[in-house]
């Protein structure tokens, strides 16, 4: 048991058993403007609409939202959102 998890680690570290994700969110931040989502709360439509919780706005209302790409689900939620079109999907290689 032991030799089969020391080849399944091997593995991962060589890339053979491990995924890469290809998608994740991007936001423009030249576009982005959380005042035009919601002129009253400055509540950023894309990060409201993710329901991973990988948009936040960790600076507050008003303010554009972060990404957490290691956790981002490429579900397209926050893409459909964003009335400004300022959040897409970055493909990686």
């Amino acid at each position: 048991m032991l030799f089969q998890c020391a080849s399944v680690v091997k593995g991962v570290r060589a890339g053979e058993i491990m995924h890469q994700k290809k998608f994740f969110a991007f936001v423009n931040y030249d576009v982005c403007e959380p005042r035009k989502c919601d002129p009253d709360r400055g509540i950023c439509a894309a990060a409201k609409a993710c329901e991973h919780k990988v948009l936040k706005q960790i600076d507050g209302p008003f303010e554009p939202p972060m990404v957490f790409q290691d956790l981002c689900q490429a579900c397209w939620d926050c893409v459909e959102a964003c009335p400004l079109n300022a959040v897409e999907m970055k493909h990686i290689n």
